[in-house]
């Protein structure tokens, strides 16, 4: 994998349990995380660990291939419930690590996104397919605001 990536999906949802929804921008704030996505939203007075999910697309099909789907079934990324979805980038194995995405965006990685046992209600099997590696992709909060589009470069500032 490269330096850089490229954000191959943006996805949000409206409440806890709700379908997801791709869209190919969003706006990405401190205080909402992906807007329109309701785990983004930061409490006052409170750090948000979880504002943002990202996950990558190589991890998601490593795990695809793991479940031993037929052809044509896979599921979406966006099964896994995450908001971004990179490709081509190695994302962090740990917290601390910043990436830039877009113009202005930066994102600051907290801990593992480890799958739970609902990804065995989505597909029998997902659970430990998602669990090695990372797979499941890493969590981050937004430390500074700026739009997303699908295509934008991704990379590790720090």
């Amino acid at each position: 994998m490269s330096a850089f990536g490229t954000l191959q999906g943006i996805a949000r949802r409206t409440r806890s349990r709700a379908p997801m929804e791709t869209v190919p921008q969003a706006e990405v704030t401190i205080a909402a995380g992906i807007q329109g996505d309701s785990r983004g939203v930061a409490r006052e007075g409170k750090v948000p660990r979880r504002q943002v999910a990202l996950i990558e697309a190589e991890s998601w099909q490593a795990a695809m291939a793991d479940l031993g789907l037929m052809p044509g079934m896979e599921l979406p990324w966006y099964a896994r419930r995450a908001n971004l979805c990179v490709a081509g980038l190695r994302l962090p194995r740990e917290a601390g690590r910043v990436l830039a995405i877009g113009p202005t965006c930066r994102i600051e990685t907290t801990l593992e996104c480890d799958p739970c046992s609902r990804m065995d209600e989505i597909a029998p099997g997902l659970m430990t397919a998602l669990t090695p590696d990372w797979r499941g992709g890493v969590l981050g909060r937004v430390i500074r605001d700026g739009p997303v589009s699908v295509g934008d470069e991704v990379r590790i500032v720090r």
